[in-house]
């Protein structure tokens, strides 16, 4: 491959003439040891030390000055200027040859400079010819020597470098032929791969999805728009996934999905996460958490602002990316924000539904109304057992419908709260009271922890409706040992109550936890599917917030101690606290 084939790229362009300037330089080398050799006079006044002889080293050292200084500030006509360099280097060495002596004075080896350059720098034909004239003039020479009647015209000798020539030749032109073609490769895959990085940073940064890059340490190399604005940052490369508190959620379920275990990063603190896998995704490879709001601060070095004025749902998935010849490990995690997608997906079924609160108070509870009191006009009547059992099935069903009835119309008009100061020990207090008395449970069972002095804003109403509906679910799973139901309050990393509800039972499993919000979903046979929906909605009125959570340890120092195992539990985030003294 050569200067004149067109398809030469501008960086192969830039290597040739870096060549041609080596080759200047090289030749003002060669200029200066030929003169250093006459001025020692190695031979003591031979041939070397006629005037021709330096005249012409003279004549070679500035020409490869000129030559150098056109080829370093004049980049035009290359083969014009490599072809005139060629040119004066034969005829210099040619000079210099004859005034030396011939084949005896050692000089021919100089002609593989030139040739050399030509070879590499020019088409194979033409460095070819430059070969040809080479051995052209030296076997001209040691034949006029022979006809002459020197003694030692030396025709064999001149016969082998020319045969050197030309193997050089060639040998160096397809060399360079090989190397200038696979930089022309590297030069085009250098482009293709920009072109490709520049698409991939446009649908990045476009994409709605958000995109960390992050390293098996846990520091994020690479986020784009989208991350950055579902975690509240600012910037985000640099960056460790712990090193915001708000931001543990994901670091958590990070570690557990790179099968540590534990959060990431040099100073791991216990895990805030709400990590639950997801249903339907092989293995870890995804999860759910919740990211809190967390107020404005500085993270890293740099003090990059980072802040979450509401809550986000998001779903994280996980993909490796090996690192080859010593490149360390990288891993992709895809956040997807599923908080309005949820929400979308419950207006559309309570859309649906809203047409029939209009008439099902009197389609409905009108005959409910008229079932109940035809049973309870027979239950007087009728006294036998089988009697009894089918009357009792009756009622039971008739109250199971009802409720549902109650709690589709609670559905189609939001309940008004009357917001005001709760002493919530007291008030948890009376509410165990009543609750174990109500479902006949034994008064250890339930453990309430220290509330303190905390005060909140909630309707007090709204907030037994919503705790009587967790304690309901909680004593179906629990072991109804001591202990076995909890409830604590606490204060999160930003200073933010909660209040958790934990039972000892199995947890929620994936399948289940990816609707536990949803209207008319439900696993029991005897549930209507709308307890927790109306609690989170309740809370939300309230300017609180319902979660399910699932923890891998018992970080709170007043919870009761138990085993380090993942565990679930309900937390309420309370939008204020006004005193505490937890």
């Amino acid at each position: 491959m050569s200067i004149g084939r067109l398809s030469l790229s501008t960086q192969a362009r830039d290597t040739f003439w870096r060549s041609l300037q080596a080759l200047t330089v090289t030749r003002i080398v060669i200029a200066l040891v030929l003169l250093l050799y006459l001025a020692f006079d190695v031979q003591g006044g031979a041939a070397r030390a006629l005037p021709g002889y330096a005249h012409a080293c003279f004549f070679y050292l500035g020409t490869a000055v000129c030559f150098s200084a056109l080829t370093l500030f004049w980049r035009r006509r290359f083969p014009v200027q490599l072809a005139s360099q060629v040119a004066v280097d034969l005829a210099v060495i040619s000079l210099l040859y004859l005034v030396a002596g011939g084949v005896r004075s050692g000089l021919g080896i100089l002609y593989l400079f030139p040739l050399a350059g030509a070879a590499i720098l020019a088409p194979l034909v033409p460095a070819l010819f430059s070969a040809a004239i080479a051995t052209l003039f030296i076997l001209s020479y040691a034949a006029w020597q022979l006809a002459a009647g020197e003694a030692e015209p030396g025709l064999m000798q001149s016969g082998l470098y020319g045969i050197a020539f030309f193997a050089v030749v060639w040998l160096m032109n397809r060399l360079a032929a090989r190397l200038i073609g696979q930089e022309e490769l590297a030069a085009q895959r250098g482009l293709d791969l920009q072109v490709q990085q520049a698409i991939n940073e446009i649908v990045i940064a476009d994409v709605g999805d958000g995109v960390l890059v992050v390293g098996s340490d846990g520091r994020i190399h690479t986020a784009n728009p989208a991350a950055r604005r579902m975690l509240g940052m600012e910037a985000a490369a640099g960056l460790m996934l712990d090193g915001l508190p708000g931001l543990e959620p994901v670091a958590h379920a990070f570690a557990g999905w790179m099968g540590t275990g534990s959060t990431v990063g040099p100073a791991a603190a216990p895990t805030l996460a709400a990590v639950e896998p997801v249903p339907g995704e092989a293995g870890p490879d995804a999860a759910y958490v919740i990211l809190k709001p967390y107020q404005d601060v500085a993270v890293g070095e740099a003090g990059l602002r980072a802040r979450r004025d509401q809550p986000a749902h998001l779903k994280l998935r996980f993909a490796r990316v090996a690192g080859g010849g010593g490149t360390p490990a990288r891993s992709v995690i895809f956040l997807q924000d599923v908080s309005a997608i949820e929400n979308q997906a419950q207006q559309l079924k309570l859309a649906s539904m809203g047409r029939l609160t209009a008439s099902i108070a009197h389609e409905v509870r009108n005959p409910l109304s008229a079932i109940g009191h035809a049973t309870a006009l027979l239950a007087e009547d009728l006294h036998g057992k089988a009697e009894v059992r089918l009357l009792k099935i009756i009622g039971d069903n008739v109250a199971r419908v009802n409720r549902m009835v109650e709690d589709i119309l609670q559905l189609s008009r939001k309940a008004q709260p009357y917001a005001e100061p709760v002493q919530l020990a007291p008030f948890l207090l009376e509410l165990k009271a009543e609750f174990c008395e109500t479902q006949a449970l034994a008064d250890e069972m339930l453990w309430l922890g220290g509330a303190g002095a905390i005060e909140v804003r909630f309707d007090a109403l709204h907030l037994r409706e919503v705790l009587v509906n967790l304690l309901g679910n909680a004593i179906r799973y629990a072991s109804r040992a001591p202990g076995s139901i909890r409830i604590w309050p606490e204060l999160d990393a930003f200073g933010t109550l909660e209040l958790h509800v934990q039972d000892d039972g199995p947890g929620i499993t994936p399948e289940v936890r990816a609707h536990l919000f949803e209207p008319f979903y439900t696993t029991s046979s005897k549930g209507t599917g709308l307890g927790l929906y109306l609690a989170r909605e309740l809370c939300l009125n309230n300017g609180a917030k319902l979660d399910y959570e699932s923890r891998f340890d018992l970080r709170s120092n007043t919870a009761p101690r138990g085993p380090r195992k993942a565990s679930g539990r309900f937390v309420i985030t309370f939008a204020q606290l006004q005193e505490s003294s937890l």
